[in-house]
């Protein structure tokens, strides 16, 4: 073979082997690239409208190495399903793919999950707001946490730090806030159009806070009077005969949980989750540790809470408050769901008894005790309390919910309302079926 005939040779099996390289290498970018389908069932005999959907990080194949990317989620018509990528254990790495969406009666939905290199401008349906001042002569301003003590409260320190007492959170259809400030209640926020509420309510010209959120405004106002309970879902604890309260009372110097942590742990345009972690809550010869966390996200008039507590002696009940300083109307009750208990009241129980509006809480059944009513004076009182069993260290999930009759006219009869929360009931205990392929 001469020289000539070998270059030849050679220069054929570069190409050969050039060929077969790009083919493999065009297969294994093809690999890599492959389209995610998500399936989601719905067995139930009712439509599901927003059902909140959450895929954990290890449920999905293949996610790109590169650290900004982001899942779109793509309907067999194109459009891209708003969601977020949320991280809850503050690790800086996301573990949740979250997102709402409509699956039909005993029916299945499929997407597309392609990843993109950017984040998109999806419409915002949900918001947590939090602003802090160290000082009377510093102006608010917004904040991700907080650490606080137990003298750390408004009549100790002479002024109010918290932009509304505390953070609140919001969806398209309603708003709540938590104080904060040692009290740890649940408060109301009514509102009258669907766009998140202003980042400046409860905030005044000069960066001071103020309340100024009870008075109407487009977006609409603080509606509830919660006094000494605990709110609309907020929480204590029964032992034996006695409540105890999580907290301080207005008036207080010193409250009875040593550190108040908190912080934002998502907020996105479908769902906005908070953390509360209260450590050292002494009572008598007791002493607790409670993590809690609070997550909202678009279509409902409610809020998801989950409590944990370690330090239980045994003797203990969990109780989960629905204040009823403002109506004198008995404790209704539904009972036709397999999953969950629901309580509520329907009364012009706003302040001055001024609007309708219909509050309710919606807690396990497999863990229900009944319900108690508390005394209408005390540190914890003027409130219908759910009784549930608790174990050290195991989370407990409800939810809570506020309907008022500038939200939705029709909150305005009892029965309208009821039918919301079978609705809303149903739906919370619908389970979907995902599968990833």
């Amino acid at each position: 073979m001469n020289n000539s005939t070998q270059l030849i040779m050679t220069t054929k099996n570069l190409r050969l082997f050039s060929f077969f390289f790009y083919i493999l290498l065009l297969a294994q970018c093809q690999t890599d690239s492959a389209i995610i389908i998500i399936d989601l069932k719905n067995s139930s005999d009712f439509d599901l409208v927003d059902k909140a959907i959450s895929i954990k990080r290890s449920q999905l194949p293949k996610i790109p190495e590169e650290k900004i990317v982001f899942p779109l989620i793509i309907s067999s018509d194109g459009d891209t399903l708003p969601s977020q990528l949320d991280d809850l254990d503050g690790d800086d790495i996301w573990d949740e793919l979250f997102f709402v969406t409509n699956i039909p009666a005993n029916g299945e939905v499929s997407y597309s999950l392609e990843w993109a290199s950017e984040t998109p401008n999806f419409p915002i349906r949900t918001s947590v707001r939090f602003g802090k001042r160290m000082a009377a002569d510093i102006p608010v301003k917004p904040a991700l946490d907080e650490v606080l003590t137990a003298k750390d409260l408004p009549l100790v320190m002479g002024f109010q730090r918290y932009q509304t007492d505390g953070p609140t959170w919001e969806n398209d259809k309603v708003g709540f806030r938590h104080y904060l400030d040692g009290r740890n209640s649940k408060d109301l926020f009514g509102k009258k159009i669907a766009e998140i509420s202003p980042e400046d309510v409860g905030i005044n010209s000069k960066g001071e806070t103020e309340d100024n959120y009870h008075v109407m405004e487009d977006w609409g106002r603080d509606i509830l009077s919660v006094g000494n309970s605990v709110g609309i879902g907020g929480f204590g604890i029964k032992a034996g005969d006695e409540l105890l309260r999580l907290g301080s009372i207005e008036g207080d110097t010193m409250s009875n949980v040593e550190k108040t942590s908190f912080r934002i742990v998502t907020e996105g345009p479908v769902r906005s989750s908070l953390n509360f972690e209260y450590s050292n809550w002494r009572t008598g010869n007791r002493a607790y540790v409670v993590e809690e966390n609070t997550s909202i996200w678009p279509g409902m008039y409610g809020y998801q809470n989950s409590i944990k507590l370690s330090g239980l002696q045994g003797d203990e009940e969990l109780v989960i408050g629905l204040v009823n300083s403002n109506t004198e109307m008995p404790l209704a009750s539904y009972d036709g769901n397999d999953k969950y208990v629901v309580h509520y009241t329907h009364d012009q129980q706003t302040y001055d008894k001024t609007w309708w509006l219909g509050l309710a809480i919606i807690v396990p059944r497999d863990i229900y005790l009944g319900f108690m009513e508390a005394p209408k004076t005390g540190r914890l009182s003027n409130t219908y309390l759910a009784r549930l069993k608790v174990e050290n260290n195991k989370p407990v999930t409800y939810y809570a919910v506020g309907c008022w009759e500038l939200s939705d006219a029709g909150f305005t009869d009892k029965e309208y309302f009821e039918t919301y929360l079978k609705n809303l009931v149903s739906q919370l205990s619908a389970e979907v079926q995902v599968n990833i392929r």
